[in-house]
């Protein structure tokens, strides 16, 4: 497996395509230019968000951050990486999701979005673009509704509860990794989204057997390893990913855990080294 920063890369042998980008190689830039220096920040990952093909990007929010009402063309998903963000009815009270938590916003529904803390960042995800931003004129009923969901409101799975985690050769009572399932149809090998919880000191695999992996590290630190010399430290933000059948060999800090999205096309699998 190659590893090689904001490029895509395959060996001779044919062993799989994958990319790491940390967040120190993000290139940011307005994310609705209309809006000039009151805009947030935007750094895309993989995709186009100007163009029609799925993407996946970074969104940065100043402190005290707040939209107008608007819509947008297309649907997206997203999951908050630092700070607090709020994301609802113009007329909804405060919720305000802390890193880790989840939301979905359904196209041509009005909505605010707005940020609370020193430091705010969130990563988006659409399937198709161009990601527009328009006036709440424009609204109309996609027939979906809006998903808010808090980290502490997720569901962990271990080994115990799913097939997807291999946690033999270590005791039943050590802390392995978890995952929390957020959207598609995991258990039918299809497109995909989940969290992957690793404890910390965790030393293992991330398995792809699917046609596509991507994965965006939102809190804690992990190391992608592919040799004892190549060695990346991704920070919150950060991005790996890989086609058709890869393994990814990972790690996480001593003494503080990782969380990872994971957006699969096929079934993805956790093992202990």
């Amino acid at each position: 497996m190659q590893v090689a920063p904001d490029s895509a890369t395959q060996n001779q042998a044919g062993e799989p395509t994958s990319k790491v980008v940390l967040t120190s190689e993000v290139k940011w830039e307005p994310l609705n230019p209309a809006r000039g220096d009151k805009s947030p920040m935007a750094g895309t990952l993989w995709g186009d968000r100007k163009g029609s093909v799925p993407t996946g990007f970074l969104v940065k929010f100043v402190d005290g951050f707040s939209s107008p009402p608007h819509i947008h063309n297309v649907s997206y998903r997203g999951v908050v990486i630092s700070g607090l963000i709020h994301n609802d009815d113009p007329n909804a009270a405060d919720m305000w999701m802390p890193a880790g938590s989840f939301w979905t916003q359904p196209k041509g529904e009005v909505h605010i979005t707005a940020a609370n803390g020193s430091s705010n960042v969130a990563y988006i995800e659409i399937e198709k673009g161009p990601y527009l931003v328009l006036p709440s004129e424009e609204a109309f009923d996609s027939g979906k509704r809006p998903v808010n969901v808090d980290i502490s409101n997720l569901v962990w799975l271990d080994a115990s509860n799913i097939s997807w985690i291999d946690q033999s050769g270590i005791p039943v009572s050590a802390v392995g990794p978890k995952v929390a399932f957020l959207w598609g149809s995991p258990q039918d090998s299809l497109l995909n989204g989940a969290l992957v919880k690793l404890p910390a000191g965790f030393t293992g695999k991330i398995n792809s057997h699917g046609s596509a992996f991507r994965a965006v590290v939102i809190k804690g630190l992990l190391k992608y390893l592919k040799s004892e010399k190549n060695v990346k430290t991704l920070g919150p933000g950060s991005y790996f990913s890989s086609e058709e059948e890869s393994v990814h060999q990972v790690s996480s800090a001593t003494g503080e855990e990782c969380i990872i999205y994971v957006r699969s096309e096929g079934r993805f699998n956790v093992t202990i080294d």
